[in-house]
């Protein structure tokens, strides 16, 4: 059942430009109101009139009062409570009198003023500019009130302030019933028990108290709902249904609301369908779903209004009813308050009243420059004051007054951490006579602060309230110290009741700048601007956002602190490990943790569950049920961007069938995404009713499609990957042939893995200055973030750009140093700068940030500083955009030339790929990934290019991985021979077969880590006597020793006299072109060496006896990397030969070989900043031939 909606009534003006309420609805025609008009001054008399003064039909006159200050107002009683939906102001008549700004203020009865609200402000309309032009403003949200006042808050310079008005809008009624407190209204089911799936519940009320039951009603099965008032917030509890046994478990609460007890009027609309609810407090709609599993409400005999009905249970007693007025409600189709009228209920504890009872309290409001002063009764020997005050703020004079013939005087402070400043009302009590006073706070006797000291009291004549005028020597005016900001009633000087309207008037003491009779506090924190989980709190004119903990940051908690997946970290130069990611950023889904694998091309992202390998089944019609480390909706997040998703299954089975395959119905079964059921195994496909052994058609028995549907004794086994990720992951396993004798079976269900990032990679290509794409209208009216990579060689480009009537948004590269991020939201047009101190057009991936909400605006550009221009504490703060939102270009300005990747706006990556293969002018994809990202192939890696991003290639160097920075490292005892001729000669790359056989020069490069001396680190040699040899002698100090052709003897150079046995890490690297040689051992360098000739070293090959034992990796010479093709099968691995054992170990699992070092000789050591690995045990010689003699 839905609520109708009422018919909008339309509002003309009539040629009189005069004070008067207008009606016009499409059945009553035009119907001018009989309105009363008042003027006044806070401090004068006021003037009444039953027509509009100095007005005549041809728009003559206007009101000027005769002092023009902030105290002056306009006021229109329209007889009974209008809908109000526009206000048009004009100046007074041919004159220099006009109001710039003002304030509207409205009322019931003409008391207890609320101002209008908009942008969670209280707020000030812009007026004229001159005397004649009509200036209207419609209302964001319409009001309801039988009175109106506009306060003027500015006017013309040059004149005073003149006004004339007119007030748009239509008739308005409701019925209101009145509750005492006791009252209570049923309304009793005709069939004793109310089953419902679907509820609509709505009305309105006004109260001045903080604690109550709006209503209530609960079933004998335990099912309930009750709407309540707790601490003037709006609690609604709802349980559609537990178990005894505690499993499901369906008690939801949710609060809403802020100072409700204000005694206006605030909208309540409860529509629930099944366990989704939408709950809306004031145009304020907040979605929740209820706990547990059941959808229907059970209800027995009644629900109530204005209370909970007396069962004796002490749980009902303990409530408070509802003190306060209701109207308009609405039980799903029934008028409650017209039937209550009508007299078709009953009430009991009491009697209905159809008129709302109105309080006698009178607030006042402060500022930050208030203060109210009122008279008490001097020389008194009993100083007595009471109050109510509610505020934001930690801090604030409350009441001052001096003590007559200088005997002192009184303070009462409200202080930071007093817990008092939580916006709720707080009674404060002081008394104080000879020798003794007492100060209590809501009337808690036990914690009353007391004291006898020595004390006299004499009052003074003047008590000071929320702030006191200090008197300058130098100057005139006043300073307002220690100021109040908010709102206090029920003001009491020494046991009387002070009278504000006789302060208002000037008959009774004095004020400046507060407001009496209205209380404008504002609950910043109402709706929650901090997102994410984000604490709210604040004081009067602003509010804070703890992010602590929720994995966001910001001004108000949109920003993820972690990267959107894998695919990102691997780009950050990070390695396989655990990460936090978050699949759509600054979205509703919240970060969670996965294993980002990357040792291969692709990265693995890896989410686990609790669902142990090889579970045994034993029961009939088992169901295994999967609980991941993320919800479903964010694992739905991850595969939905990836390229490729997988996930393990297997079934093992003793007489169990499986799918009952070819025709039967499946035994077992499995759930996944959206929880569909799936009747297809690992190895096959969607509709296709097999295992993979049924489509390699290899099962045990060819009859059937699984090889557990043989139904073997035996036990057989039916494995593989699920690989069609719109369906994963896995939820639940439902095993349903167990119920025969000897019955088994065993299930397995890997992790998901997902491999790519298609929107990390999602990329378009702007190849004309008047291309663009286009999407729908971006909705960021409170909060908006956008980021995207950008590359170009042109100077100047708009990046996107989307409009409203007068508010956009904008996003530009404004030169070749600067990008611009510009916006209006209704307070003026606002650009952000980021200038980079490097040409952003240099063709290289530039990263951009930007982001706006209520309290901020920031832009960023790479890693260069973050810029931010704070939001105004008044004014405008949603931003209302109607075009479509284009991207790459904008109407009449030069358009984008490059590339844009990764377009996210508010977490949502559009698609510029697929919107750029229909578009002219755009081109989707994006090359020219290795500009950006070839850096990160490191050690001799070649970038390649790919369309989605690109890759590292590692085949000529010693290292692996994707980014070519893990070494291979081998265990060993033995020799490795290669013939680095063939391999030259068998190589595809004709750069590798020009340069490399030319040995004139050549570089060499290892680690290693040794206790063992004497051995041979490397040897190489050719078919003539020609040879080069890397040697540890039985010093342990370092020998490279060279023969070259046409030398006598081979040249022996010492490279430290230090022991390089000594079980420590060393690093080589031996460059040679000609008979020039640089070494590097370590971090030292050697220099540069000339060889020369000497004697030949007979004792090498006993360098070889028994062989190296110790760490050796990274081996490479030249082009050659002979370790990492002794394991790794390539086409050079043929031409590798292993004498001994071969085998690829941790040498860290090994301590006697590398000892523990100290961190202030280990070069490895983190603090170092260098990366440290584990190198290891290899044993080789290397036999190359020589091509030519040198």
């Amino acid at each position: 059942m839905h609520l109708k909606k009422k018919k909008k009534c339309a509002c003309v003006s009539l040629v009189c430009f005069q004070v008067v309420w207008v009606l016009h609805c499409s059945q009553l025609g035009c119907l001018p109101a009989i309105s009363i008009f008042t003027m006044c001054s806070l401090k004068s008399q006021c003037l009444r009139s039953k027509s509009p003064f100095c007005f005549n039909p041809s728009g003559a006159g206007g009101w000027s009062p005769s002092d023009s200050d902030h105290y002056q107002w306009l006021q229109v009683d329209f007889g009974n409570r209008k809908q109000i939906s526009a206000v048009a102001t004009q100046g007074r008549y041919s004159s220099s009198d006009w109001v710039t700004q003002y304030r509207m203020l409205y009322s019931d009865t003409g008391r207890n003023w609320k101002p209008y609200h908009q942008d969670g402000n209280i707020w000030a309309f812009p007026g004229n500019t001159n005397s004649d032009s009509v200036i209207r403003h419609d209302l964001q949200h319409p009001v309801i009130a039988r009175y109106v006042r506009i306060v003027p808050l500015d006017w013309n310079e040059e004149g005073q302030i003149g006004l004339r008005i007119e007030v748009y809008g239509c008739s308005y009624w409701a019925d209101v019933i009145n509750f005492d407190g006791h009252v209570v209204l049923p309304y009793r089911f005709r069939n004793k028990k109310m089953k419902t799936l679907k509820d609509v519940i709505s009305l309105k009320f006004k109260t001045s108290e903080s604690e109550g039951v709006i209503f209530h009603g609960e079933g004998q099965q335990g099912d309930y709902i009750t709407l309540e008032l707790k601490k003037a917030k709006l609690v609604l509890n709802l349980n559609l249904g537990s178990n005894q046994l505690g499993s499901i478990y369906g008690h939801t609460s949710v609060m809403t609301g802020s100072l409700l007890d204000d005694h206006h009027w605030h909208s309540i609309i409860i529509e629930r369908h099944g366990r989704n609810i939408n709950l809306t407090l004031d145009r304020h709609m907040q979605h929740f779903r209820t706990n547990g599993e059941f959808d229907y409400l059970d209800l027995d005999y009644e629900i109530t209004f204005g209370g909970m009905p007396f069962s004796g249970k002490p749980s009902s007693n303990s409530r408070k009813n509802f003190k306060g007025c209701m109207e308009s409600i609405n039980y799903n189709g029934n008028n409650i308050t017209d039937l209550a009228k009508r007299k078709k209920l009953e009430p009991s504890n009491g009697n209905l009243s159809f008129s709302c009872v109105e309080p006698h309290t009178v607030p006042v409001f402060f500022n930050a420059t208030s203060y109210l002063e009122v008279p008490g009764r001097p020389s008194q020997d009993l100083f007595s004051v009471s109050f109510l005050f509610r505020t934001w703020n930690p801090n604030g004079l409350l009441v001052f007054s001096n003590f007559a013939d200088d005997l002192g005087n009184v303070e009462i402070d409200i202080n930071e951490g007093s817990g008092l400043n939580d916006g709720q009302w707080h009674e404060v009590r002081f008394l104080a006579k000879e020798n003794f006073a007492v100060l209590t706070i809501d009337g808690d006797e036990a914690s009353a602060v007391r004291t006898n000291s020595p004390l006299q009291v004499k009052t003074g004549e003047k008590y000071f309230f929320g702030g006191f005028p200090v008197q300058m020597n130098d100057s005139d005016h006043s300073l307002f110290q220690h100021s109040f900001q908010g709102c206090m009633q029920f003001i009491h000087v020494d046991d009387q009741l002070v009278d504000l309207h006789a302060v208002e008037q000037g008959q009774l003491g004095s004020f400046a700048n507060v407001t009496i009779d209205m209380c404008a506090i504002i609950d910043r924190c109402v709706p929650n601007h901090c997102e994410h989980g984000g604490k709210c709190t604040q004081t009067w004119d602003s509010f804070k956002c703890t992010c602590d903990g929720t994995g966001y940051s910001g001004a108000t908690c949109h920003n993820s602190i972690y990267e959107l997946s894998c695919e990102a970290y691997k780009h950050l130069g990070r390695t396989s490990n655990y990460y936090w990611i978050d699949p759509d950023g600054s979205g509703a889904l919240g970060p969670l943790k996965v294993y980002c694998n990357m040792t291969e091309d692709k990265v693995w992202t890896t989410v686990y569950h609790d669902l142990p390998m090889q579970t045994s089944v034993g029961v009939q019609l088992s169901v295994l049920q999967l609980n991941y480390s993320a919800t479903m909706d964010q694992i739905s997040a991850i595969t939905s961007s990836a390229e490729y998703c997988e996930q393990f299954i297997s079934y093992s089975c003793k007489m169990s069938r499986l799918l009952n395959t070819p025709e039967g119905n499946p035994y077992t079964w499995w759930v996944g995404k959206a929880n569909e059921k799936h009747y297809y195994w690992g190895g096959s496909g969607p509709g296709i009713q097999k295992c993979a052994c049924g489509i390699e058609r290899n099962c045990t028995d060819p009859k059937y499609y699984c090889n557990c549907d043989a139904d073997y004794k035996q036990w057989r086994k039916d494995t593989g990957m699920l690989s069609y990720k719109e369906h994963l992951p896995v939820s639940q396993v439902v095993v349903g042939d167990l119920d025969r004798p000897g019955s088994e079976a065993k299930i397995s269900v890997g992790p998901v893995r997902c491999q790519g990032d298609r929107n990390y990679w999602n990329a378009a290509s702007f190849v004309t200055s008047s291309s663009y794409l286009h999407f729908s209208t971006f909705q960021g009216e409170t909060s908006a973030d956008i980021s995207f990579y950008f590359k170009t060689s042109a100077s100047d480009g708009v990046f996107l750009e989307n409009l409203g009537n007068t508010d956009f948004i904008k996003l530009e590269l404004k030169s070749a140093t600067e990008v611009s991020f510009s916006f209006d939201v209704g307070n003026g047009p606002v650009e952000i700068i980021v200038r980079s101190p490097n040409q952003l057009n240099d063709d290289q991936w530039h990263r951009v940030n930007a982001e706006r909400n209520v309290k901020q605006a920031s832009l960023q550009v790479d890693q260069l500083p973050l810029e931010v221009r704070k939001a105004p504490t008044e004014g405008h703060t949603r931003l209302e955009l109607y075009s479509q939102l284009y991207v790459g270009a904008a109407g009449g300005q030069r358009g984008f030339l490059g590339c844009i990747r990764s377009l996210r706006m508010n977490g949502v990556t559009l698609d510029l790929e697929e919107r750029a293969k229909v578009t002219p002018g755009v081109k989707p994809g994006c090359s020219g990934h290795c500009t950006s990202y070839g850096m990160y192939c490191a050690n001799g890696g070649k970038c390649v290019e790919k369309y989605n991003g690109y890759s590292c290639d590692c085949s000529r160097t010693a290292y692996d991985g994707p980014f070519c920075i893990k070494g291979r490292c081998f265990n060993a005892r033995g020799r490795v021979w290669e013939n680095y001729l063939r391999t030259l000669l068998s190589s595809t790359d004709p750069e590798t077969t020009a340069t490399d056989l030319d040995l004139n020069k050549e570089e060499l490069s290892f680690s290693f880590s040794t206790t063992k001396s004497p051995c041979v680190l490397l040897y190489i040699s050719s078919y003539t006597q020609d040879f080069m040899a890397v040697l540890v002698k039985p010093s342990g100090n370092l020998q490279i020793r060279y023969s070259l052709g046409g030398t006598k003897e081979p040249y022996n150079i010492d490279v430290d006299h230090r022991n390089m046995a000594n079980g420590q890490p060393h690093t080589v690297n031996i460059t040679r072109n000609g008979r020039d040689i640089v070494l590097q051992v370590s971090s030292s360098l050697f220099g540069s060496i000339t060889c020369k000739i000497g004697k030949i070293d007979q004792d090498i090959y006993k360098y070889n006896t028994p062989g190296f034992t110790g760490c050796l990796s990274r081996v490479q010479f030249n082009q050659i990397a002979p370790l990492k093709a002794a394991l790794r099968p390539t086409n050079v691995s043929s031409h590798v030969h292993i004498q001994g054992e071969l085998v690829e170990s941790n040498c860290g699992a090994s301590p006697l070989t590398i000892p523990p070092m100290s961190a202030a000789t280990d070069p490895w050591h983190l603090d170092s900043g260098i990366f440290f690995v584990l190198f290891l045990i290899f044993c080789f010689i290397f036999l190359f031939p020589k091509s030519d003699t040198v």
